[in-house]
């Protein structure tokens, strides 16, 4: 039976590679490197880097080249599965083709692939699709506790619990509880959509790479420069991965 890695990577930073990570790593027979095309090749290059650093044995790299999302529109749900489908159907002929029977593959995950990644649902996909496969998970270091870190502050306040969420459902409004609220996956700015008055926001781009980010304070003082900051920095790279904490006052 061929048997995949699942292995978090961390938020961007190599030092954030776990041991568990790097041993697993030097297991794999084969590591596959998801290809978002030219204007993302960069995170291409952050995953090869994290090999020929850590891996101390000879080893086969392929690129998955990743089909692209449509727009979603009003069907937000069956979008995503469409595309989940489509990713899953190009990874089990991969893995018919560059992984054979008995061989151990790995796929590299940004942050903790159990947290806002689809990563695992293509993979169950492509078992019931008729591929035997078995699979492990190495967890990483998530973007949530990258984001606290840089920010030299506790998740939660005292007794209190945090809410982790998308930008999609921050826009339908904040919720009333908690008073912590994690956001991800924000590529309309939800944050600047919502009444600012009694929240203090904690933003962060490009956790632990060069290139990272940082802006804090009361959101109603720097929604403004957020927007204009990440829509330069976006401009600037060809993408980018952000994440903030909004917490009331």
């Amino acid at each position: 039976m061929r048997k995949l890695l699942i292995i978090g990577i961390g938020a961007g930073d190599p030092d954030q590679m776990t041991v568990q990570a790097i041993a697993a790593l030097n297991r794999a027979d084969v590591i596959f490197l998801p290809d978002k095309g030219q204007e993302k090749a960069a995170l291409r290059h952050l995953r090869e880097a994290i090999c020929a650093r850590f891996i101390e044995k000879p080893f086969r790299s392929v690129t998955m080249e990743t089909p692209r999302r449509a727009e979603a529109g009003d069907d937000y749900r069956g979008v995503v599965d469409d595309w989940h489908a489509r990713i899953a159907a190009s990874y089990a002929a991969l893995f018919r083709q560059e992984l054979a029977e008995g061989q151990t593959g790995a796929l590299l995950v940004w942050g903790d692939p159990a947290l806002y990644d689809s990563t695992l649902r293509i993979v169950e996909r492509v078992r019931a699709g008729g591929l035997a496969l078995d699979w492990e998970v190495i967890p990483g270091i998530s973007s949530v506790q990258a984001l606290a870190a840089r920010h030299r502050i506790p998740l939660n306040r005292i007794g209190e619990p945090v809410l982790i969420t998308t930008g999609r459902k921050l826009a339908e409004g904040l919720p009333q509880a908690p008073d912590g609220v994690v956001v991800m996956l924000d590529g309309e700015q939800a944050f600047a959509k919502i009444a600012p008055e009694g929240l203090e926001i904690f933003w962060g781009a490009y956790l632990g790479t060069p290139d990272e980010i940082l802006i804090a304070g009361p959101l109603a003082t720097v929604s403004d420069e957020i927007v204009r900051v990440r829509a330069a920095a976006r401009e600037r790279h060809g993408w980018i991965m952000d994440i903030y904490l909004l917490r009331r006052i």
